[in-house]
């Protein structure tokens, strides 16, 4: 039997709950960060050499420099070792996430106002990117596709891919899933390591702009940690789903929405928000009831017991405060008239509205991107995109005819800050023509 907490949004300490539970442990993370960034230190200061000693030690392999490159020939190849309704399935998620990301893609732009002046931005990709895909307890295909072909729609000149693999293995799936995202190398790196490695460089594995891609908290804490060295997409805690049911939508069905997000790991936070109790509850016998189906069983109930909630709400703004406020990763409104309550949803990382819209079918092949900020931190981030493989530069050209308008006004606020050289600077541009 499953024993999940369960609140009620009208008592008056539901409030200080729902924070506790939403909190996390510092002694935890000072810990991890300690460990981390001893390997960022030692893999910068001595490349190849560590980065070797962490893999093999790790990995349980007995790797050397020229063993960490995986050649195309073997991608390639891949592809013929997965079940032919794999590959289809791997092509069709492909061709979904890209028609999405396409629509993405920023332009470069410019005008030029009354005075002749001419301004706007130039738009260009990241050079090389480095892609993290996880490799510990399962393969993820679909976080290759979800990483890579954004990139690649977005003009990145070189995608990098890093995966562990324990004794030696990869499985052929992801590097199916690589081969037909276009990835150009792959290294069989994981861990820290594998960031130090991809911010610094060693003498194997080139240095690159920005790191993307999910992993553990020592793999989160790396990216954060390298953050200024290179760029990153951010950093993901473990996931999570709240989903709003008006009591409408077969229990079972959302159950097993629940189960989908908690058999992610013992961490991951499974929430379901309602307006009414009999529904809270007949999900919860759908739960217990198909629990014992599930492959992974076992982090399925250690994730809902230690992560999961149920909350009875007043009403649906109620609910919808109430997600505000936990700022979800994924948000599944099971509703009536889902589209609705859009203006009122301020937080989510990707909402899924009305009930064939599973979870599930965004990790995959819906088209949107399935890399999402976690643990509030959509409050100020957005999901991984096109735009987070370009950069955008300004662009000023001021013309001889007006030059002396902007240069006054710089000049006067040049002064006003002490700052005198820019504005001698850009007093030398004003001319009698003006």
């Amino acid at each position: 039997m499953i024993d999940i907490r369960r609140l009620d949004s009208k008592k008056a300490e539901f409030l200080a709950q729902l924070k506790k539970l939403l909190s996390s442990t510092d002694e935890a993370d000072e810990d991890v960060t300690q460990t981390v960034m001893q390997i960022l230190r030692e893999v910068k200061s001595h490349g190849d050499s560590t980065l070797l000693e962490y893999t093999n030690r790790f990995d349980q392999r007995e790797a050397s420099a020229s063993d960490l490159e995986i050649q195309s020939d073997r991608l390639k190849s891949s592809l013929a070792e997965i079940p032919q309704a794999t590959r289809e399935a791997l092509e069709y998620a492909a061709i979904r996430i890209r028609s999405y990301h396409e629509r993405q893609k920023l332009e470069s732009w410019s005008y030029e106002d009354n005075d002749g002046n001419l301004l706007g931005q130039q738009v260009t990709a990241l050079n090389k990117v480095g892609v993290y895909v996880p490799g510990g307890k399962a393969a993820y295909p679909s976080s290759v596709l979800m990483n890579i072909i954004p990139a690649r729609v977005a003009g990145v000149d070189e995608v990098l891919m890093v995966v562990p693999a324990p004794q030696s293995k990869v499985e052929p799936i992801v590097l199916a899933a690589a081969s037909i995202a276009g990835v150009d190398r792959v290294f069989t790196i994981g861990g820290a390591q594998a960031i130090a490695a991809l911010a610094y460089g060693t003498e194997t594995i080139p240095a690159v702009d920005k790191i993307v891609g999910p992993g553990n908290r020592y793999v989160a804490e790396a990216k954060r940690l390298v953050f200024g060295n290179v760029g990153i997409d951010m950093v993901a805690g473990p996931s999570e789903v709240l989903i709003i049911g008006d009591g409408n939508t077969e229990p079972e069905w959302v159950a097993m929405d629940l189960f989908a997000q908690a058999e992610h790991d013992e961490e991951a936070r499974a929430i379901l928000v309602s307006t009414d109790d009999r529904f809270l509850d007949e999900v919860l016998v759908s739960m217990n009831k198909l629990l014992p189906e599930l492959k992974r069983q076992e982090i399925v109930q250690a994730s809902l017991e230690g992560n999961g909630l149920f909350v009875k709400a007043q009403d649906i703004d109620d609910a919808l405060d109430i997600v505000n406020f936990i700022a979800p990763e994924h948000l599944e409104l099971f509703v009536a008239d889902p589209q609705a309550l859009l203006n009122r949803v301020q937080h989510a990382g990707a909402i899924f509205m009305g009930k064939y819209s599973a979870e599930a079918m965004g990790d995959y092949c819906a088209g949107p991107n399935h890399v999402l900020p976690t643990a509030q931190t959509v409050r100020f981030s957005s999901p991984l995109g096109v735009y987070d493989f370009q950069k955008r530069s300004s662009l000023i050209m001021c013309s001889e005819k007006s030059v002396s308008g902007i240069a006054h006004a710089s000049s006067v606020l040049a002064r006003v800050e002490g700052l005198t050289a820019h504005a001698q600077s850009a007093e030398l541009r004003i001319t009698t023509k003006s």
